[in-house]
Parts: structure tokens; sequence; C-alpha cells
């Protein structure tokens, strides 16, 4: 089982693409909130990936994301996370973005860890089974 504790950070800089306008979740020029989460759940991930055993990996299971301010194009955003639980294998996070100027989002993130070839096995088996 993972220790708490592990944090992880990742800093991007809001693009024309991961604006609300561009995928299609508003029709704004500003950070969207999908990018945003897409953002968080990298953030986690990551930070644990090289902390699981050969073959594992993540899914993300629930993301309760709240996006509390925006930020422009061409803005820095960091996301930091923390893996402050875990119960077997499911893994608990705590998120959060700021911009230049402010906390933009929080989020609470619950991942699980997954033997990577079974999972995309099974996968694979609903798209045979259509």
């Amino acid at each position: 089982m993972l220790k708490t504790g592990i944090k992880g950070k990742t800093e991007v800089t809001v693009t024309e693409e991961m604006t609300a306008k561009s995928v299609g979740s508003g029709g704004l020029e500003v950070f969207a909130t999908p990018a945003m989460a897409a953002l968080m759940e990298k953030t986690a991930y990551e930070s644990v990936e090289n902390e699981l055993g050969e073959g594992d990996g993540t899914v993300g299971v629930t993301l309760e994301l709240e996006h509390k301010a925006p930020t422009p194009v061409g803005m820095k955003v960091i996301c930091e996370s923390e893996l402050v639980g875990a119960e077997g294998r499911k893994l608990f996070f705590e998120i959060t973005v700021r911009d230049e100027k402010e906390v933009v989002g929080t989020a609470k993130h619950t991942r699980f860890v997954i033997n990577n070839e079974k999972f995309a096995a099974k996968a694979a088996g609903k798209a045979d089974n259509k």
C-alpha cells in the first residue's frame, strides 16, 4: 500500500486548445473545466506512478472538482496534488490549481490501482463483443 503524503506538481501555460470555447464546454476563451480536470488527473497519477508495482497503473474513478475563477490564455497554471489516503487499491487525493493570481480550482480525486495488462484486456473484450 502506498504511504500518504506523496505530492505531485504540474505547470502548464493555458493555450487556445485548453479553452472552454475550443473543448466545447462553453463559449469563452478561458481555461476550460474539462482541461482543468485532465490536468488534475495527470498530476495525481504521475505523482504515484513510480511507486507502483511493475505492470501496475492507476485509473480515475471519481473527481469532485470546483472551478473557482477564470484563467486567460497565456497565463501559467500550477496544479499540485497530495495523496491523503489509501484503502487497499483505492487512492485518495486532494488537488489545488492556482494561476499567477489566485486559486482557480480544487478537487477531491479517487484513483484505483490496476494491472495495466488485465485492464486493457477487459476493455478490448468489450470492443470485441459490440
